[in-house]
């Protein structure tokens, strides 16, 4: 057998600590880098519709630049896309500015509920651009909520006037637009006519009756309730526990249970009488033919004398 060539070396496998260690002398990316990867994620995450996944990213992208505009416009928008309002305003007073994202703290404040802060923005916003369709759709919307039909119908007239026919905004508002006209037709028409309609009694007693007075607390309700110590001193009446009958027992009718059910069935009287009853019945049956004579107790002394060897034979 040849010997082995000494001059070929033997690859050495890289262990697990030297990859580590490779690993840990890796250089983090520059914050730049970091920056562009993350905004790349974040367009390709609004592009899918993941907006909860893309608000987690441009928090990522604000912890690296806090101030970065583009970051805090994007956020914004995704906060008002998934309906996190107050989210939304918490990010706009973050900001600092009063006039920056004033129509989004509007609607948002809308969307809340919280209509007289709401307008009181939008009218600061009419001030300065008065042509805004965002702005009057959000007007028009606030007087409808308000009961302001009037003035929601006219401002869905003037924007129904600017809008392209083969638009969705055109259709939202012909179906806003119906629906205040549906109101002013019943305020103005309708629940008169509906009031023509009704008797001449109801009527009279529609307009003489007085508005219905609110209720009052009163005093007295106060004055009879007991005092603090009487509470303590008075003992406490035990609510007597009513009596649960079982499911198809009648009381009174259905039999009442077997006091001994509880015990086994050889404890129980009438095992013990019906086991008294059979060795009695068994010892009388026994002795009642039986006779004492000579013959008879012969027979039986022969028997058992002569048992063992007189088996199966027959006297002569």
């Amino acid at each position: 057998m040849p010997p082995k060539p000494s001059g070929l070396l033997k690859k050495s496998v890289p262990s697990l600590k030297d990859v580590r260690k490779k690993a840990s002398t890796k250089q983090p990316l520059p914050v730049s880098e970091r920056l562009k990867r993350l905004f790349n994620s974040l367009c390709a995450q609004i592009d899918g519709g993941h907006f909860t996944n893309a608000v987690k990213t441009c928090d990522k992208i604000l912890r690296l630049d806090p101030k970065d505009k583009d970051a805090l416009q994007a956020k914004l928008f995704l906060l008002l896309q998934i309906e996190q309002y107050s989210a939304a305003l918490t990010l706009l007073d973050s900001l600092g500015s009063s006039s920056e994202g004033a129509f989004e703290k509007a609607y948002s404040l809308y969307r809340l509920q919280r209509e007289s802060e709401a307008s009181q923005i939008l009218n600061d916003i009419k001030q300065s651009n008065v042509d805004d369709r965002g702005v009057l759709h959000l007007e028009a919307q606030l007087s409808y909520r308000q009961g302001s039909y009037h003035a929601a119908f006219d401002l869905y007239n003037q924007l129904l006037d600017t809008a392209d026919p083969q638009t969705e905004e055109h259709s939202d508002i012909l179906t806003n637009l119906q629906a205040s006209q549906r109101h002013l037709d019943f305020i103005n028409t309708d629940y008169l006519r509906v009031l023509d309609q009704l008797p001449m009694s109801v009527t009279n007693s529609l307009e003489t009756s007085q508005p219905p007075v609110h209720p009052t607390t009163s005093l007295l309700p106060l004055a009879n309730a007991p005092s603090a110590e009487e509470k303590m001193t008075k003992p406490k009446l035990k609510k007597v526990r009513t009596r649960r009958v079982p499911a198809g027992v009648v009381p009174g009718v259905t039999p009442a249970p077997d006091p001994e059910r509880w015990l086994k069935r050889t404890e129980r009287s009438t095992f013990v009488q019906a086991r008294s009853k059979r060795r009695g019945g068994g010892g009388g049956g026994a002795t009642q033919g039986m006779v004492e004579s000579g013959g008879a107790s012969g027979a039986g002394g022969q028997s058992r004398s002569g048992g063992g060897n007189t088996k199966g034979k027959k006297k002569k």
